[in-house]
């Protein structure tokens, strides 16, 4: 399992020194969409100036105007960039070709999206999935909100590339390893906690299946 760290409500060099505690314990490095919406492709391009070794996704939640918006990321230094499943069918697909342009990814991320359209998704080849619940829904919800969302899971076979995200905690880190999934997405619980370092530590001795030892 690789560890997607999401920054979000940050400025950036707010970002790139709370990476910097955890860079060695996490695989993917998220620029979130808040980072996106305030600082533009700058957030993209000098998380990527600092981290030029890792993946770096760019959460653009792209709905509309995809061909800009893949190619502003994808230039700026975005490795995969995120595309709505609710968009037309268009912009995803004109997303996938951009990426294949660039020689990048597309994650599809699966918000709000019913059974059906997330049957017909799963078909399109070389895309990440991403099963998320949203920030309104964890704080609104609590642990409804994962009852509620997890209608892929039953279909998701070995050939998808599956990723989560959504509060995700070190109690339920092990939860979803066992379901197969190959990228959590963690944001707050390393980025709020008093010791970012010590936590992601945590969450990669998990990810590689190790058990929780509090350090």
């Amino acid at each position: 399992m690789n560890i997607q760290l999401a920054l979000d409500r940050l400025t950036i060099p707010e970002a790139i020194r709370l990476t910097r505690l955890v860079e060695s314990d996490i695989d993917w490095i998220e620029v979130g969409t808040s980072l996106i919406k305030e600082f533009g492709m700058d957030s993209v391009r000098e998380m990527k100036n600092a981290f030029p070794h890792k993946t770096i996704l760019a959460d653009t939640k792209t709905i509309d105007n995809a061909k800009y918006e893949a190619e502003i990321s994808f230039t700026a230094g975005a490795d995969i960039i995120t595309v709505m499943g609710t968009a037309p069918l268009i912009t995803i697909e004109t997303c996938m070709e951009m990426a294949r342009k660039y020689k990048k990814r597309v994650m599809i991320d699966f918000l709000n999206t019913s059974r059906e359209q997330q049957e017909s998704l799963l078909a399109i080849e070389g895309a990440i999935f991403c099963l998320h619940i949203s920030k309104d829904e964890q704080e609104l919800m609590g642990e409804r909100a994962w009852k509620n969302n997890q209608t892929a899971a039953g279909y998701l076979t070995a050939k998808h590339t599956i990723a989560a995200a959504g509060g995700i905690t070190l109690d339920s880190l092990p939860q979803l390893l066992a379901s197969g999934i190959d990228i959590a997405i963690i944001g707050s619980a390393i980025t709020k906690a008093d010791n970012p370092s010590n936590v992601a530590k945590q969450f990669r001795k998990l990810a590689k299946g190790g058990a929780f030892i509090n350090e």
